[in-house]
């Protein structure tokens, strides 16, 4: 409890942001910036569930779908129907909706003024936008930090999107080339409604302990106020999707950056943490292999073995043990550091939190379920409970492979109660969320295609 006291009485005008090396940011617990506008820290934490579960629901859709569809909420037309790929200065008629914006926050300083600016970064993204001046009339939201001026910046270039024709994804239909002053527009949708606008540009990054600097193409949105008003607190998405080795907006694309390397917060962190490309400051002690997925390029696939829960074994039910067992190079598992709690095919669930319920010894469970949460154990004041283990192997049964979960990477403590913290779902995937990898340093590596694990590196 005191720990939550600690997390919610902080002071964000005492945050540190430390001076960093080249291609390295501070990263934050998000709910760092937003535990203001809530009474208590259960009712933060209820906010946070209820954005995970828009975003499992919409992982869903994507999964069963494909990542296109319409404006209007419905799918796009195929990649062999015909479409104009330029016009007359509007915006693509057809967009992408994409995932729900990320649960952690990190630090850019971006242009020749140097602004200092708060993104949100998401695995699951692949686009860099931050809101730009000068807007279109009133389309600007409301931002606690100064919003970045293109016109005051020395170093600002707009893409020109017919000579560098390459730079300007038209076949992915978020972006279209503008017959009239050759402008890569873009039109990104997120799933809870709230849209950004505008072109494709070019600026630099700085970094304060080498003063290095890094050219990046991002999206300068002039338009974020037509759907879901976006948080004051941030100045935009910064999308750290899996690399691809031609075009690409992510972070990871465009720095060419194999490696990137991050350690989450805890939940009552109160403290900065870091994300790296290029380089690894952790420990490469446990594991899993990044599996390639055409469907889905941008998502970090990995190749889920075995888990344990003790020494029991929980057994793959079809819907996983044909993405796994056979290694179809699809994948089964997604590792995702937007969704909070890990979610598991409905089958495999209802054996994993069965044989959970049987190896919780002496605690009382709740009989009734809390929202979402099914298997819940009631708070004993002056007891620290033990919880079973969840052991999860990649690839093959070895120490080197194994993901050890303890505690409360294994429960959520939320109204008294601790609660499983895995959840069911109805797809054939598999999902880590950020709750089980806090305080881990994750390093994805898609030159040797591994993603290694560092328990308490943060």
């Amino acid at each position: 409890m005191d720990a939550r006291n600690r997390f919610m009485s902080f002071d964000t005008t005492n945050l540190l942001d430390p001076p960093r090396p080249s291609y390295t940011f501070s990263i934050y617990n998000r709910a760092l910036f937003e535990k203001s506008k809530f009474k208590d820290y259960d009712s933060l934490l209820e906010s946070k569930l209820a954005r995970s579960e828009a975003r499992a629901n919409h992982f869903a859709t994507i999964l069963e779908n494909g990542n296109t569809i319409g404006a209007n909420g419905t799918l796009a037309r195929p990649h062999g129907t015909h479409e104009s790929k330029r016009d007359k200065g509007k915006f693509p008629k057809t967009t992408r909706v994409h995932l729900v914006e990320g649960e952690y926050v990190a630090t850019f300083t971006i242009g020749s003024e140097e602004t200092k600016s708060f993104l949100l970064i998401d695995t699951g993204s692949d686009l860099v936008w931050w809101q730009c001046k000068p807007c279109r009339p009133n389309k600007c939201y409301s931002q606690k930090n100064p919003i970045y001026d293109s016109t005051k910046s020395r170093t600002y270039r707009q893409l020109d999107c017919i000579v560098e024709t390459s730079s300007c994804q038209v076949a992915s239909k978020v972006y279209q080339c503008t017959e009239f002053g050759n402008q890569c527009l873009y039109d990104y949708k997120y799933v809870e409604g709230s849209i950004t606008k505008g072109w494709i540009a070019e600026d630099v990054i700085t970094f304060y302990l080498d003063l290095g600097r890094v050219r990046i193409l991002f999206g300068c949105g002039i338009d974020q106020t037509s759907g879901t008003q976006f948080n004051g607190e941030y100045s935009g998405i910064a999308g750290i999707g899996r690399r691809v080795l031609k075009g690409g907006y992510s972070l990871p694309s465009q720095l060419e950056a194999d490696i990137m390397a991050m350690c989450l917060p805890g939940t009552y962190s109160t403290k900065a943490s870091t994300i790296s490309f290029h380089t690894t400051p952790f420990k490469k002690t446990t594991s899993a292999g990044l599996l390639p997925n055409f469907r889905f390029p941008n998502f970090y696939f990995v190749n889920l073995y075995k888990i344990f829960i003790n020494d029991k074994e929980i057994p793959f039910f079809p819907s996983l043990s044909r993405n796994f067992g056979n290694y179809d190079m699809t994948g089964g598992c997604i590792v995702d550091t937007g969704t909070i709690m890990s979610r598991f095919p409905r089958d495999f669930h209802t054996v994993f939190r069965d044989t959970f319920r049987k190896e919780v010894r002496g605690i009382p469970m709740m009989e009734v379920p809390l929202g979402a949460f099914d298997t819940c154990y009631i708070e004993e004041p002056g007891v620290v409970p033990t919880f079973p283990v969840v052991k999860m192997y990649f690839g093959h049964q070895s120490p080197d492979n194994l993901l050890l979960l303890q505690q409360l990477r294994v429960v959520v403590h939320i109204r008294g109660l601790f609660c499983l913290a895995f959840l069911p779902w109805d797809q054939n995937v598999a999902i880590i969320g950020n709750h089980q990898l806090q305080g881990v340093g994750l390093t994805f590596d898609t030159g040797t295609d591994t993603l290694s694990f560092d328990l308490d590196a943060c």
